[in-house]
């Protein structure tokens, strides 16, 4: 019962807000005709019809409320509830605490007598249930039940901040529309904005980069307020460059985590949150498996071995990105990746130092390309074939602009040097060349880190059930091989970079 108070889940819990009409505090609830003749009838003996709002249909001199109505949130604004034995309602008030009036008979008859609530609650949760965890499809508990559909709720209460949503691509659609419903109706995606729809206060998400930046100034001249959707930090097993869609988002109202130039939600959540000692121990325990199972944005490795560096000495690894990406032109646009080469060699002198290409710059896809003459005067070796995680486990330090390659360093306990200004910065943990804001002053051990950025603040999605997950989850689909998006688009892109690799196209 205390979990069910808790998370407010239970009838239609998914389902839309209402607001009761003015100076009504009374609901009656019923979901045949019988039974609204029947309430109305006890509101009237009771003398509260001068206070009562009817659900759906009542009569025509009464207020009513939408049947397609969240109940926990209505009947915390009630006092009293007038409802058939029958109807659910009755049970989600006897929770919140209204007082009841029972009427007719029914599942709920002595709901409101000694005892009552506990027999409900023991009749419709427990006696003769069974659950399965919708993931394993193992055998789970009610509270476990309840902490997911919690977890849920949380989610689509979330999404009703945003009135429409600019530039995901329909590629992208299949994984990210679970993660931005918020309960209603389809996801309400634009590409321009409709005459009289939004209104100044209102707030929007967009994928800014592929957002028409005609629509973004419009938006911003109404004054309408632009949140933004980007790439989560475990992505997908594969390149967002050849069109594989995200399994994890960052859903970001006050702007992109990677902009330093003003906080966003990451930032405050590890500036101001608490971060208590059981999230730290869940973080710690996401870290050892991220570690342990090889995973980083694009995937997991399994049988690529890295360059081999010399046997003794500072190896060192400097993260090539896309120059023109946007976590660059916010947070290191002085920087390219020649420059931060010869940085990282002016600073390491005498380290081995290895230059791993960016992916997407390696796929033929985006800017960034440094020809090989020129990165060998500065360092020891190219990486073009090792995932990150493979090549992190042989390295001393990382040098990096903005580059997440950078916080998942930090995870396997190297050495990071930030160029530029990214995320991560500015904590405690990394050596900062790059201006952080003053406004970090936090500092943060590598765990609550880990909570803020892998638990707290991105979304993930099962790529198996297509039902919004945890972190936990997308790490053991991956582990398993089940992460694996394959499409004649993602074909076309992976042959259409080799194709311009070949001819020099970069």
């Amino acid at each position: 019962m205390a979990a069910l108070r808790r998370a407010r889940v239970g009838g239609t819990f998914w389902l839309g807000d209402a607001d009761l009409p003015d100076d009504r505090d009374v609901l009656l609830c019923a979901s045949t005709p019988q039974g609204r003749q029947a309430v109305l009838a006890a509101a009237e003996s009771e003398g509260l019809i001068g206070r009562a709002a009817m659900r759906g249909e009542g009569r025509e001199d009464l207020p009513s409320f939408s049947a397609a109505s969240d109940p926990w949130t209505l009947c915390a604004r009630a006092r009293c509830i007038i409802a058939h034995a029958d109807d659910e309602w009755a049970l989600v008030g006897a929770l919140a605490g209204c007082d009841l009036i029972i009427v007719g008979k029914g599942r709920y008859h002595d709901l409101a007598q000694a005892g009552g609530l506990e027999r409900a609650v023991q009749a419709e949760v427990l006696d003769g249930w069974s659950y399965v965890d919708p993931f394993t499809r193992q055998p789970a508990s009610a509270l476990a039940t309840i902490e997911q559909l919690a977890a849920w709720r949380e989610l689509i209460e979330a999404n009703r901040r945003f009135a429409a949503i600019f530039g995901v691509a329909g590629w992208k659609r299949v994984t990210t529309d679970p993660l931005l419903w918020d309960g209603t109706g389809p996801i309400r995606h634009r590409s321009s904005l409709r005459p009289g729809e939004l209104a100044a206060g209102d707030t929007v998400l967009a994928w800014i980069a592929r957002t028409d930046e005609h629509a973004v100034g419009q938006l911003s001249d109404l004054g309408i307020a632009v949140g933004e959707i980007e790439d989560g930090m475990i992505r997908s097993s594969g390149l967002g460059a050849n069109c594989v869609p995200p399994l994890s988002i960052a859903v970001d109202a006050l702007g992109p985590h990677f902009d330093p130039s003003r906080p966003s939600e990451l930032e405050n959540i590890l500036q101001n949150a608490d971060i208590d000692t059981a999230m730290c121990a869940r973080a710690a325990r996401l870290r050892a498996e991220v570690v342990q199972r090889g995973i980083g944005k694009y995937g997991q490795d399994r049988n690529a071995a890295p360059v081999q560096p010399r046997e003794s000495g500072r190896v060192v690894l400097v993260a090539g990105q896309v120059e023109d990406d946007r976590s660059v032109l916010c947070g290191g646009p002085w920087l390219d990746n020649f420059s931060l080469l010869q940085n990282a060699r002016a600073l390491e002198p005498d380290a081995w130092i290895i230059f791993k290409p960016h992916p997407d710059v390696e796929a033929g896809h985006r800017k960034g390309h440094v020809p090989d003459d020129k990165v060998l005067a500065f360092a020891n070796a190219i990486d073009r074939t090792s995932s990150m995680p493979a090549l992190l486990a042989r390295v001393d330090a990382v040098h990096v602009i903005t580059s997440l390659a950078g916080f998942e360093a930090l995870l396997r306990g190297c050495e990071v040097v930030t160029h530029g200004v990214p995320f991560y910065a500015g904590w405690g943990l990394t050596r900062d060349l790059g201006p952080v804001p003053e406004r970090r002053s936090r500092r943060r051990s590598l765990d609550e880190i880990v909570a803020a950025t892998l638990i707290l603040y991105p979304r993930y999605l099962d790529p198996v059930t297509r039902l919004p997950c945890s972190p936990e989850m997308l790490l053991s689909r991956i582990d398993k091989g089940e992460a694996h998006i394959r499409t004649p688009r993602i074909l076309f892109r992976e042959l259409l970079g080799r194709a311009k690799l070949l001819l020099g196209w970069r």
